[in-house]
């Protein structure tokens, strides 16, 4: 997998899937462990749907 994310996406997706996983095991809903799929993105640095749609948050390297 290539890193197509920068440091406030992973970030926030890193804060979000834990809040979301949290609220899962604090018992507000089954639906919060979807919270895991934007924690697993952010710890690998890399977003499925960022490589098919072309996408990168990645700050580019300069020469």
């Amino acid at each position: 997998m290539t890193k197509n994310m920068g440091g406030l996406d992973k970030s926030l997706r890193i804060a979000l899937g834990a809040a979301l996983i949290l609220g899962a095991l604090l018992g507000y809903g089954t639906w919060m462990w979807i919270g895991i799929v934007p924690l697993v993105t952010g710890l690998l640095n890399s977003c499925p749907i960022y490589s098919v749609l072309g996408i990168s948050t990645c700050p580019t390297k300069k020469n």
